[in-house]
């Protein structure tokens, strides 16, 4: 159908860097160019979730909730967006009712108008709190299922996540695809039943390049009915990262598409972001070839990053292969969880433990018991009745699988925490002490009292201020002019 809109989601400042750059762009990388990006028609820009808060937190010592607030100060058009993993929320543990419902709230409180929830195992149960006090506060609900390959994920599986997720009152649905595995085949037949499933609501697509098919995937999907796609700008495009946005731009706008997307700005902002890449030494973005191995071990590219970097570091690497084996039959052991954070984690965990121990499930890591007893939501398959008797006969006595949603079990937090390590200033504090040890934000608030709140951060690629500063810091003589259309400038520096 020619003529229908399609949307975009910009994720170049949340999972583009968090796949490519380690997840360590600043604010200072984010700021400057924000008001640019508002102006240029996407439908959702996504700054945090995921990884981008506790990396924000443990290694850049800035203040998330703080991005919130100076991004939602720089955008007046487009709306902005946080992703959380329902009831774990920006980490891997689970999270009282009490703290999730506060976290939902304090999103909305600091200017973001958007939330994106999934589960990792596709139990909506997990979103339901999620769902409810985002729509309280006035926010815009994306709810998602998450992709993989098995045998119980079938077209009528998501089909049926998809109803649950209308029936939870989602404003829009997407689909997760977190290791990249759909293809165009896959898509003929899960785009169009998950669209009839989700009725009138908008329909959006995720999906990672690790195996070079979420291009032609997202092509193949929006005649069948996706609305939204989820990109990233083309520095920080392709690879571990989302399909580029210049590239889902020119081909859907070729067969006849409309989006509300200039190619010209699309390369202004690229430019902006390779200079990023540039004075900070991130490194370029690189298209993935197919790679067959991935459809079988679905472990995702960063994922595989750190296992090869633990493996090189114990002296184990020439067992790669052999523990990337054993990662698909864990899997299939422990009921087909989706290998996403926290389960991609687990499984990997598991499958080094299964090659080095001699025994297979001779250690079991409790967050796995955990898994099997149900603690994170509801499996998709049963796993391994042997894994499940190793489980529950070195558990305490009437240990039992927990049946109901895992939030139901977890005691209230917040009292407590006020009690034990109050007062806080604020409410978005308060949180940050529900996710971390007072030795964990130890250097943000060291480095928040050095760093006046208010203050913008410089700019990281201002062409005229760095022209200015490197200027000023040569030591001898020297003549710039520097000419554009409509611009002139000359400089003679003398000697010093």
């Amino acid at each position: 159908m020619t003529g229908r809109r399609v949307g975009f989601v910009d994720v170049t400042t949340r999972d583009g860097h968090q796949s490519l750059w380690a997840t360590r762009m600043t604010n200072g990388m984010i700021l400057p160019f924000m008001p640019r990006m508002d102006e240029m028609g996407f439908d959702w820009i996504n700054l945090e979730g995921g990884a981008v808060f506790d990396v924000c937190v443990r290694f850049l010592h800035e203040d998330p909730w703080e991005r919130m607030r100076l991004v939602a100060q720089r955008t007046r058009r487009t709306p902005v967006d946080i992703m959380t993993r329902g009831q774990s929320l920006f980490t891997f543990r689970f999270f009282a009712d009490d703290v999730v419902a506060l976290t939902v709230r304090r999103i909305r409180a600091n200017g973001m108008r958007r939330i994106t929830v999934y589960d990792a195992l596709n139990d909506v149960r997990n979103l339901e709190l999620s769902v409810r006090v985002g729509q309280q506060e006035g926010l815009h609900v994306c709810a998602g299922m998450v992709y993989t390959l098995s045998p119980v994920h079938t077209d009528a599986y998501y089909v049926s996540v998809a109803e649950d997720l209308v029936r939870l009152g989602a404003d829009s649905v997407f689909i997760k695809d977190p290791s990249g595995l759909l293809t165009p085949d896959r898509v003929r037949t899960l785009v169009p039943a998950v669209r009839a499933a989700v009725g009138d609501l908008p329909l959006e697509l995720h999906s990672h390049s690790l195996s070079g098919m979420a291009e032609p995937s997202y092509l193949e999907a929006v005649p069948l009915g996706v609305d939204v796609l989820h990109t990233a700008s083309h520095p920080l495009a392709s690879g571990a990262s989302l399909p580029p946005t210049e590239y889902c731009v020119r081909h859907l706008e070729r067969e006849g598409f409309v989006t509300d997307l200039s190619l010209s700005d699309l390369d202004e902002m690229a430019d902006y972001f390779t200079g990023i890449a540039r004075r900070y030494g991130f490194p370029p973005a690189t298209p993935h070839r197919y790679d067959p191995a991935l459809y079988r071990h679905q472990v995702p590219g960063g994922m595989i990053s750190n296992l090869r970097a633990d493996l090189a570091r114990m002296g184990m690497s020439e067992r790669e292969p052999e523990i990337l084996e054993e990662v698909e039959q864990v899997r299939v052991d422990l009921g087909y969880p989706i290998l996403v954070s926290p389960f991609a984690q687990f499984v990997v965990v598991q499958a080094i433990l299964n090659v080095t121990q001699g025994e297979r499930y001779s250690a079991i890591p409790d967050e796995v018991r955990r898994y099997v007893l149900g603690h994170y939501g509801r499996l998709a398959a049963p796993a391994l009745p042997k894994i499940v008797d190793r489980v529950l006969d070195e558990a305490p006595p009437g240990t039992e699988a927990l049946t109901g949603r895992p939030g139901e079990i977890i005691d209230p937090a917040l009292p407590a925490l006020r009690a034990e390590r109050g007062p806080f200033d604020s409410d978005d504090d308060l949180l940050l002490a529900a996710f971390y040890s007072d030795r964990e934000l130890a250097d943000l608030l060291a480095a928040r009292s050095v760093r006046r709140v208010a203050d913008a951060p410089l700019s990281a690629t201002t062409p005229l201020l760095e022209l200015l500063r490197g200027i000023a810091e040569q030591p001898r003589a020297g003549r710039i002019t520097v000419s554009r259309p409509g611009f002139r400038l000359h400089i003679d520096h003398g000697r010093r």
